[in-house]
């Protein structure tokens, strides 16, 4: 802000383990947006370090970040953020253009993917002919496709009713049972309820980390 500097996080250390289920909640200002971005190598952290699947990512350059973000890290966002000129296959289809991979083998794969989240039958619908609920799934598809380590979710049901809401966050238990890390920020008790831990910030400190039991599978 101009010379004011704004320090968001404070000193914070938190450990996020290979398939754990983790919801990060807070006020409006409390660091969790911040914290995101800086597990998405969205943004770099000014001091302290990131470490990523055994990688230091805390200091690497923006197109370094941009690769470990295509193959780490899968985003899901409130808005869906779709391109609404593809199809739902196109949109899904998308990370897999930068990897370099043959146009054959993206069809293919998004198509699995989508089956994934029930919607192989509107694969060539665009964004504005799906419900809401159906462009979540479309991004939580996209947002699989190149086999992340990671699953960022932000605010994911944040625009959807309170049905289709749990239809969201039952195929986030899905992908967390099939092997996937899962982080997601919300402001919604119950929403949070689906993880197994939830970190809790209030001014850029960690106020309360929990841990539920994981169900035997």
């Amino acid at each position: 802000m101009g010379k004011q500097e704004l320090q968001v996080l404070k000193g914070i250390s938190l450990d996020l383990m290979k398939n754990e289920y983790v919801a990060l909640m807070g006020p409006s200002g409390s660091g969790k947006s911040t914290l995101m971005n800086i597990v998405g190598c969205l943004d770099s952290p000014t001091g302290g370090r990131y470490i990523l699947n055994g990688q230091d990512v805390s200091k690497m350059p923006d197109d370094a970040l941009a690769d470990v973000r295509n193959k780490e890290i899968g985003f899901v966002f409130q808005q869906f953020n779709l391109l609404p000129r593809l199809s739902a296959m196109e949109n899904v289809a998308l990370p897999l253009v930068y990897s370099g991979m043959s146009k054959k083998n993206r069809v293919e794969k998004a198509m699995y993917v989508l089956s994934k989240v029930n919607l192989t039958d509107r694969s060539h619908h665009r964004p504005n002919e799906l419900s809401g609920g159906q462009c979540q799934r479309v991004a939580i598809a996209r947002a699989l496709v190149n086999d992340p380590s990671l699953i960022l979710a932000d605010e994911p049901t944040g625009n959807l009713d309170t049905k289709t809401s749990h239809e969201i966050m039952d195929i986030f238990g899905q992908i967390h049972a099939s092997g996937n890390t899962v982080m997601l920020v919300t402001h919604e008790e119950d929403i949070a309820n689906h993880a197994y831990r939830v970190v809790r910030l209030r001014d850029g400190l960690i106020e309360s980390d929990k841990r539920k039991e994981v169900p035997a599978v």
